[in-house]
């Protein structure tokens, strides 16, 4: 999609890659004009800026984020108004949360419990079927804990025991 805006901008992005793939060509044909500023096109001052800049730190500077929780029972967590999916094993442990502009990534204890792909989409559920299995089997053997067998049987007891218990006559005076 290429709407005419008069600026050559367009405004349909898929993802970081095809907005930079946009970006890099918007920026090739602009850089090639002569600015008026300048005396002559920001291209032909590339060289000139390079042997000015400092050299590059020896550590490349960290990207991406990290953030620690504690997995809360539903075992999803919430990036930038997606929901991940985390294995639902851990839930109620720490977990450390890894995110760059690729991937989205959860690790318990050095053993990474979920990996997905970063959606660049609103409001999206991400779920892996793994780990949506493992969770309705732990339901599944939670609920067995919570309900009683059904052989059990109840004892159900006389009403005549409770007039006696009660002192009343059969016809709801007292004896």
């Amino acid at each position: 999609m290429r709407p005419g805006l008069g600026c050559g901008i367009w405004v349909s992005v898929a993802g970081p890659e095809y907005f930079n793939n946009q970006l890099q060509d918007w920026l090739s044909t602009v850089n090639a004009r002569t600015r008026r500023v300048l005396g002559c096109a920001p291209t032909e001052r590339i060289a000139a800026d390079k042997t000015a800049m400092l050299p590059l730190p020896p550590v490349a500077p960290a990207t991406g984020w990290r953030a620690c929780t504690r997995l809360a029972r539903d075992h999803y967590v919430r990036i930038d108004s997606n929901d991940y999916s985390i294995h639902p094993a851990v839930i109620g442990r720490r977990i450390e949360i890894v995110v760059d502009l690729q991937r989205v990534q959860a690790v318990c204890d050095g053993r990474v419990v979920a990996d997905h792909q970063r959606a660049w989409a609103w409001h999206q559920t991400i779920a892996d079927p793994d780990h949506l299995a493992a969770a309705k089997a732990l339901r599944r053997q939670r609920a067995g804990v919570l309900r009683p067998a059904p052989e059990t049987q109840v004892e159900q007891r006389c009403l005549a025991d409770y007039d006696t218990a009660l002192s009343l006559d059969g016809d709801g005076g007292v004896a």
